[in-house]
């Protein structure tokens, strides 16, 4: 099975459109030690020829574009896609947009759960992925379902399954105070095995604590991809760039206590990669003292193009 980040970012991407802050700066003006990232998702293979995508970022054209095993067959036709699927695990704009650049009639398959599935119906603009030709199909929480799309069988399953986290940001309807915790189904996480060989990983972009639920089905994976959106809890509010910590995003911290470094050391996970990073994010600066903890603690950061053979 063949795994590649097409975006490691969080939403803004890396550096962010409007963002002056200490690592946005950095990274336009060419510091060592940083490197651009495009927003959150995964290209997925069993057979090197069909993929399957995991979340459809905005920047989903150019990913598409700097990932030449994504392009069009020389051979195959004036239109023609290697991409037969799309899983996407909840509603945040990151991670749906993408899909409007896959207009154009091309057929392929549409996984997610009810509740962003109902997400995507409720908004007309997702029609130019008409649905006669993508299907949008509903996988039930915590059973495999075999992934296809465009009459081609992927060889691989997607097992997905709720973890804590938050409705979309533009969901939201009520004030800061208001409760936005997860219902079942708005955030989940994605376990994909290759049919063949029985080789599986996690995929968990968004999450906002490692629970009991969680600890124990990824405890001795092979590898996961986790979120990584911010290092410290509150590390946004500390450099000016926004009044909202990890938790109130609905993610969980890599340091800290409750941190995901301290939940996940005593998992027996084999390979541990960050995705998900947000441009507040030291860990960005590959010369900091945060990447320093990071690397000693046996995790990855990872990075647009970084690819991963199960």
């Amino acid at each position: 099975m063949i795994i590649k980040i097409l975006g490691s970012a969080a939403g803004g991407g890396f550096p962010q459109w409007n963002c002056n802050g200490l690592h946005s700066a950095n990274v336009r003006a060419g510091k060592p030690g940083y490197r651009a990232r495009t927003q959150s998702s995964l290209a997925i293979s069993a057979n090197g020829s069909d993929w399957a995508l995991l979340n459809a970022s905005p920047d989903l054209r150019q990913q598409i574009n700097d990932t030449p095993a994504l392009h069009p067959s020389v051979d195959g036709g004036l239109r023609n896609s290697p991409i037969k699927a799309v899983v996407v695990t909840n509603a945040d704009v990151d991670h749906i947009t993408g899909l409007i650049n896959l207009r154009e009639g091309q057929k392929f398959s549409i996984y997610g759960s009810d509740r962003v599935l109902a997400t995507l119906n409720a908004n007309s603009i997702f029609n130019v992925c008409a649905p006669e030709n993508v299907p949008r199909i509903a996988f039930a929480l915590d059973r495999p379902t075999q992934l296809t799309g465009a009459g081609v069988d992927l060889g691989l399953t997607v097992e997905a399954f709720a973890v804590p986290g938050k409705i979309a940001l533009f969901l939201e309807k009520g004030g800061e105070k208001e409760n936005y915790g997860s219902r079942d189904g708005d955030t989940i996480g994605l376990k994909i095995t290759d049919t063949a060989t029985s080789k599986s990983f996690f995929y968990i972009p968004g999450c906002a604590e490692v629970d009991p639920p969680l600890a124990e089905r990824i405890k001795g994976a092979e590898l996961i991809f986790l979120d990584g959106t911010l290092f410290t809890d509150d590390e946004m509010v500390v450099q000016g760039l926004s009044h909202k910590t990890a938790q109130r995003m609905g993610h969980i911290s890599i340091s800290g206590p409750n941190g995901s470094i301290a939940a996940l050391k005593p998992l027996s996970i084999a390979r541990r990669i960050y995705v998900h990073i947000n441009n507040s994010n030291p860990v960005l600066d590959e010369n900091s003292e945060a990447r320093r903890i990071v690397d000693s603690a046996g995790w990855e950061v990872g990075f647009d193009g970084m690819e991963v053979r199960l």
